[in-house]
């Protein structure tokens, strides 16, 4: 057999020629599964949005010719950032599918098996989230801002989208809407980054001030009392009484963009506030008003949510690779579960789908996580 001259064709087979001798050989003949293309070994993470960076392991690429190597996520080819033998960095294509699809590693004419990605579905863009978006509990609907420049006065800045992924304009009553919050009584509450106000939503849509003097107003939370808690990205906490008075609850370090606010399982107040730092803070307060760190080491972390399990959620980045990073509920592991860019915020879904907003877009990914803010 050693005096065979051996190559490999672009479909995977095995040629052996010596003189007029020439054989054809199938690798999966010989007990082996991988062509050029190789074997993927896991990507990571699970789940993306285009324009996320994702990182696929891999065995036996062959990458002698880097121009012929590519990754496809269906039919749909991904554009490589970094590529190795047995790692490559790809970016989520934009493609016609949403859901679980394919991905597969190309090189010259041989394809590698198919492994599941769930890529992001997108459900509404031209718009301008600048925190988490928020589901009504009566009936599911999600609503999200077109918040604008500072000051900037736009004829709608609230829109909802049903169940069905239908969008419909709200209201435009609230100049720089920032964070939405529901009462336990199902009362939406919106923050105005631009007056320091709270408005309460009517049924007629209408938008009431009701609580005033916050600062500049970002993130927005209810405790399992029905008391509002309201962050001025200056460096205040408030708590609201259910008359709309406030009261300074606690001090954090100040924000260049927003705070983010949600409730833990212990009832403890989490918030995120991004600084000009790389290695960020989730601050914790608990009931009586004092202040000490969840977790830190995130780059720029946003919007939060907890599911039923204790885990945390951040629009944040870590080590680098950006997305919605899940934090362990005594904090000791974080991973990033979902690759985006941009991301703000996110929700989930009675139905158990993750709602993730960038600064222009809404995505819904079928995660199965139950969040803690809908119970059903």
């Amino acid at each position: 057999m050693n005096s065979f001259e051996w190559t490999t064709l672009p479909s995977g087979r095995l040629v052996a020629n010596r003189g007029r001798v020439r054989l054809k050989i199938k690798l999966s003949s010989l007990g082996f599964n991988m062509g050029l293309a190789g074997k993927i070994v896991r990507v990571d993470p699970p789940y993306g949005i285009p324009g996320g960076e994702i990182m696929i392991e891999c065995e036996a690429l062959d990458t002698s010719d880097p121009a012929v190597c590519s990754v496809l996520f269906g039919d749909t080819y991904a554009p490589i950032v970094a590529l190795s033998p047995k790692r490559i960095l790809a970016i989520v294509p934009e493609t016609r599918l949403a859901g679980e699809i394919e991905v597969r590693l190309q090189t010259g004419g041989s394809q590698s098996d198919a492994v599941r990605f769930t890529v992001a579905k997108k459900l509404a863009g031209d718009l301008h989230p600048v925190a988490n978006p928020a589901i009504d509990p009566d009936d599911g609907a999600l609503f999200v801002t077109r918040s604008g420049s500072r000051g900037e006065e736009l004829p709608t800045t609230l829109f909802r989208i049903d169940v069905n992924g239908e969008i419909a304009e709200y209201s435009g009553d609230i100049t720089n809407p920032t964070g939405i919050a529901f009462g336990s009584d199902g009362q939406m509450f919106v923050t105005s980054r631009l007056d320091g106000i709270v408005y309460r939503i009517t049924p007629f849509k209408e938008a009431v001030a009701f609580a005033k003097n916050l600062g500049v107003a970002t993130g927005i939370a209810f405790g399992n009392d029905g008391t509002m808690y309201v962050g001025d990205r200056t460096g205040s906490v408030y708590r609201i009484n259910g008359i709309g008075e406030e009261k300074l609850w606690a001090e954090l370090e100040p924000s260049v963009a927003a705070y983010h606010l949600a409730f833990g399982p212990d009832e403890s107040l989490f918030v995120s506030g991004p600084t000009v730092s790389s290695f960020d803070f989730i601050w914790r307060i608990n009931r009586s008003g004092e202040v000490d760190v969840f977790f830190k080491g995130l780059g720029r972390p946003q919007g939060l949510a907890f599911d039923r399990a204790g885990n945390l959620y951040v629009a944040a980045s870590l080590r680098g690779r950006r997305g919605i990073v899940r934090i362990s509920p005594d904090a000791s592991h974080a991973e990033v579960m979902v690759a985006g860019v941009n991301l703000v915020g996110l929700a989930f879904s009675a139905a158990g789908d993750m709602i993730v907003v960038s600064i222009d877009s809404v995505y819904s990914l079928p995660a199965g996580i139950k969040g803690t803010l809908l119970r059903s």
